[in-house]
């Protein structure tokens, strides 16, 4: 089934029927009223170290320790925050030990936030098995890990809608529905799967809704009943304290305009955000023919370029992502100096989450909105300070990582240590000489020096990995 249009649900006045507005009903201050619930079956301080967290943050702690036995619960809180563990936790308190049917359904509006949330509930080690279930793989890899009922499944609402029809996913034990960043869903054109999802849950009792939106509209059909809200979103968000706002004037091309503005930026990493996917790429080609090294990122691509454009601009391998608003939220990609609005967004609100990818975790940065010929400063842009881009423009320094693609994973029995054993006992390389490691389910990305690709890559021509002969290659 496709999405259903958004018109199919609003009324005339643009609104959900039967919605109703988030507001704040429990404030920051009230939280420490809250009388603790204990995890039933898992020692908090133990899950925290599989994390290497040393402590809840006090989001986190308001949602373990807030009482909603008889209510759903909405948590608002600033990208980047930690709401993937605050959701994860009160669902822990609702399962057994040991679950041996599905009581747990999260839906979510990316692939990558997905597999983000898979792998931080691996990482809490409670022994409960997991399936991420998403477009762009074979669905039949994701079948077989659902024959055997995971007592938690997280996945995007059209392969979860789709498993539900084929009878893949058996929904009459589940209880428990979370709703991460459910206004970007129904922003972009999911509201029909996840009508269509939530229909077919007969024994569902909670409901956990998350945003990084204050200003949100929930549709009938998501059930809420009686809710609290932890609302830890701010007026003066600490962002906007750390962020400088600048803006660079193109007086006749844009292009040319941000070419000049990253050879300026360097090797300092950067996130430029334009509208539209076709502009994406069509930027991409215009700076790749002045020598700017970068990727980008949009939903249309297939996962494995999706996964490599990520890898690269994590590790270091480019310094420049181009990407849509999909990119804007539930992505954990950490350091981030400057976001470059190449396109000015249409609302505050993806303005907002566009900027929230910078000044994480008590760092600072700057943000740039690149006004062309015909452009102004939106409304919701109090101040900024015009900044003036001075020649030589020489392209910034090549990085000092390349990736390379390993086409086996972690349904392969390889894991991190397996590749760094690998590259050090049959590459020759030293462990410096290594950089970040990600094993998706069936391939692996890791960061290579540049200076030692080439030698590596003849080295490791004819070897094996876990006794299977593995052609490793620069990752396209």
């Amino acid at each position: 089934m496709g999405t259903i249009p958004e018109n199919k649900f609003r009324n005339k006045n643009g609104k959900w029927p039967g919605v109703s507005t988030i507001k704040p009903s429990v404030s920051v201050a009230e939280c420490s009223t809250f009388a603790p619930m204990s995890l039933k079956h898992f020692e908090l301080s133990s899950l925290l170290n599989n994390l290497n967290i040393p402590a809840l943050n006090e989001m986190q702690e308001a949602a373990l320790h807030t009482d909603w036995t008889e209510k759903d619960m909405v948590l608002l809180s600033a990208t980047g925050s930690g709401k993937t563990l605050a959701f994860l936790l009160p669902v822990l308190q609702h399962m057994e030990a040991v679950e041996k049917v599905t009581r747990t359904l999260i839906i979510v509006p990316s692939r990558e936030l997905a597999l983000q949330i898979e792998q931080v509930a691996r990482r809490l080690g409670t022994g409960h098995k997991i399936s991420c279930c998403y477009g762009g793989h074979k669905r039949e890899i994701e079948e077989n890990n659902l024959i055997q009922a995971p007592a938690l499944i997280v996945g995007t609402p059209g392969r979860l809608a789709d498993h539900i029809r084929r009878g893949n996913i058996h929904t009459e034990h589940i209880e428990l529905l979370v709703l991460d960043e459910f206004d970007k869903s129904l922003e972009l054109g999911f509201a029909g799967e996840m009508t269509e999802i939530i229909e077919a849950l007969p024994q569902l009792k909670k409901r956990i809704l998350t945003s990084a939106t204050q200003a949100v509209d929930i549709p009938e059909f998501v059930g809420l009943g009686d809710t609290v809200t932890l609302n830890f979103l701010k007026e003066d968000d600490t962002v906007d304290k750390l962020v400088d706002i600048k803006t660079v004037r193109a007086e006749i091309d844009k292009t040319q305009s941000l070419f000049e503005l990253l050879c300026h930026i360097g090797s300092r990493s950067s996130i430029v955000f334009c509208n539209h996917k076709e502009t994406v790429e069509v930027l991409s080609e215009q700076l790749k023919a002045r020598g700017i090294i970068h990727e980008y990122y949009h939903g249309s691509m297939e996962q494995r370029d999706r996964d490599s454009a990520l890898c690269k601009f994590r590790n270091g391998s480019v310094h420049c992502l181009l990407t849509t608003d999909l990119a804007a939220r539930g992505l954990d990609i950490p350091n981030i100096r400057y976001i470059i609005h190449y396109q000015i967004p249409h609302t505050k609100d993806i303005y907002t989450h566009r900027n929230g990818r910078t000044a994480r975790m008590e760092a600072s940065g700057t943000v740039v909105l690149l006004l062309g010929p015909h452009d102004y400063l939106p409304d919701y842009v109090e101040a900024a300070e015009e900044w003036k881009l001075h020649p030589p423009f020489d392209l910034p320094e090549k990085p000092k990582w390349t990736t390379l693609y390993i086409p086996l994973g972690k349904k392969n029995k390889v894991n991190k240590i397996d590749i760094v054993g690998f590259l050090t006992h049959q590459g020759g390389l030293k462990k410096e000489d290594i950089g970040l490691i990600e094993v998706k389910d069936f391939s692996a990305f890791v960061a290579v020096r540049r200076s030692q690709v080439n030698h590596l890559l003849h080295t490791v021509k004819d070897a094996r990995l876990k006794n299977k002969k593995v052609k490793v290659e620069v990752a396209k």
